[in-house]
């Protein structure tokens, strides 16, 4: 299983991630973690040492649940190049829904959001909304994974 769970900042991906990763029995980790302190100068750029380290981690785990911002399909698609099977899971955030429950848990702080493409019918994975407690998301996202939900599937 290896599962990228990406979205916007004020979706908290990494909270999301997390839970599903412990849901699942896989193991998680935070893209953000991925980014080296220094670059060296001359080296390769911060964006493809973050692609090779995301790369080795999805093959030293088989099960593997990690949090990402939102993510462009050029990116999407330089990640699937590198882990075969990787399956995203597109957190989908509706600004006007819920702040209230928002701040309980996540950022109380609007974050200012770069241009997001969402995730293609072709692409394998799920769009899934923002729009409830932690639990009710984790488990939505279980369903819709393993097929369990009548008339959604992976695409």
């Amino acid at each position: 299983m290896r599962i990228v769970v990406t979205g916007p900042a004020e979706a908290a991906t990494p909270l999301v991630a997390a839970a599903l990763a412990a849901h699942l029995r896989a193991r998680f980790l935070d893209t953000g973690e991925l980014y080296p302190a220094r670059v060296r100068p001359g080296g390769p750029p911060l964006g493809e040492i973050w692609l090779e380290a995301l790369a080795l981690a999805f093959t030293r785990e088989r099960s593997l649940v990690a949090s990402s911002g939102s993510l462009t399909r050029r990116r999407r698609d330089e990640i699937r190049a590198r882990v075969p099977g990787v399956v995203f899971v597109e957190l989908v955030v509706d600004e006007d829904a819920a702040p209230p429950r928002r701040s309980r848990w996540r950022r109380a702080k609007p974050v200012e959001r770069p241009a997001v493409e969402p995730l293609g019918g072709d692409e394998p994975g799920v769009r899934v909304a923002d729009d409830a407690d932690l639990a009710s998301i984790v488990d939505r996202i279980a369903q819709l994974l393993s097929g369990g939900v009548p008339g959604q599937s992976l695409r």
